[in-house]
């Protein structure tokens, strides 16, 4: 951790787990390496600079020349999170059959199967996983649940619970889930979640929490402090359906307030960190600084995690500490902001507890 660069694969590396890693893990790194080796990614992640920046959060910087002019366009406007559906813009259903790793469905029972020599052609009742094109680190896939639905880039109770699923499968703590809402930096409209294997800790999961509540279902919610960007930390619960209920409720909440928020499914499901931002916001009202504008760095869940990717050489060079923590700032919340919201996400979990109780009654 001495800000010296190296590949990613020293980041990655996951030699000495492959006889630890889980049936959906090892399957999955395997197509991923697949779909690399016929050479469907826009880059050799494997081949691009990152380290590892020296200090109290030990952010990590990847270098990918170009990335933001190869990947997808976004095609919508940044200052609506709930947004409807376009067949007519991209979509996950225009991907070449080549790029699907997995289809996958609900089964009768708790016992997984897997299947080799499916037909290319993704049925209607199931989810699936993609890879992802512009890979910012190894085996980056997208999750998209119901993906023949059409659905908008909006949480709902069962495509998050499929989420957190998805992260108890892979049975890793440096596989992580994300979200980005739109306004949060997703760039397709089409409902998906992104998760890569990075075999370190994010500083986001290394931040102190203080605890703010805990409820009836014995979820506990407590909030970051000491990191640059404000949020919730969610976990506890009876259940991992218990804690993925609780915090698709907020989500709902926040994007049916137009609020933009980013999501990280840490500790196979044990943990989700909710982080609100307000980026693209002062992007439109000309309140970003000019330098953070030239770096061209889209704020989305894994950068507020504390993993950025930058695309210009002297800017990976000359990043530091210091430099990403200002950016962060600007990225989330001020604190004003967040505690009004931190009122408010309370104030409705109040009320959902009491409808709930009388429902029960």
């Amino acid at each position: 951790m001495d800000g010296k660069s190296f590949g990613l694969s020293c980041l990655s590396d996951k030699e000495d787990d492959s006889l630890n890693l889980s049936p959906f893990l090892y399957k999955l790194f395997r197509e991923w390496e697949d779909r690399k080796a016929r050479g469907l990614f826009h880059h050799d992640i494997s081949s691009c600079d990152t380290k590892v920046l020296p200090g109290e959060h030990n952010f990590v910087a990847t270098l990918i020349e170009g990335r933001d002019q190869k990947k997808r366009p976004t095609e919508f406007g940044m200052n609506q999170v709930l947004q409807p559906f376009d067949s007519g813009k991209f979509n996950f259903t225009k991907v070449r059959p080549e790029e699907v790793i997995f289809r996958f469905c609900e089964t009768d029972n708790d016992s997984a199967h897997y299947f080799d020599g499916a037909p290319d052609t993704i049925s209607a009742s199931s989810s699936a996983i993609l890879i992802n094109v512009s890979p910012i680190g190894y085996c980056h896939v997208l999750l998209t649940p119901k993906i023949q639905d059409c659905l908008p880039q909006r949480i709902d109770q069962e495509s998050f619970l499929i989420a957190m699923y998805v992260a108890r499968e892979a049975r890793n703590s440096f596989f992580r889930v994300g979200y980005n809402s739109l306004g949060g930096f997703a760039t397709i409209n089409h409902l998906h979640f992104q998760a890569y294997y990075l075999k370190v800790q994010y500083p986001v999961e290394k931040a102190t929490t203080d605890k703010l509540t805990t409820l009836v279902n014995g979820v506990s919610i407590a909030q970051l402090v000491h990191y640059p960007v404000s949020g919730f930390v969610f976990q506890g619960g009876a259940n991992l359906e218990d804690l993925s209920d609780l915090v698709s409720k907020v989500c709902i909440f926040l994007q049916e307030s137009n609020r933009p928020f980013n999501v990280l499914i840490s500790e196979s499901g044990k943990r989700v960190f909710l982080l609100p931002q307000s980026y693209a916001e002062k992007q439109l009202l000309r309140k970003v600084s000019q330098e953070f504008l030239d770096m061209r760095i889209n704020p989305a869940i894994w950068e507020l995690s504390g993993h950025l990717v930058l695309k210009r050489r002297k800017d990976y060079d000359d990043t530091s500490e210091a430099n990403i923590c200002r950016f962060l700032v600007e990225a989330g919340l001020s604190e004003t902001e967040f505690q009004e919201l931190k009122r408010c996400v309370l104030d409705f979990l109040t009320v959902s507890a009491a409808c709930n109780s009388d429902i029960d009654a």
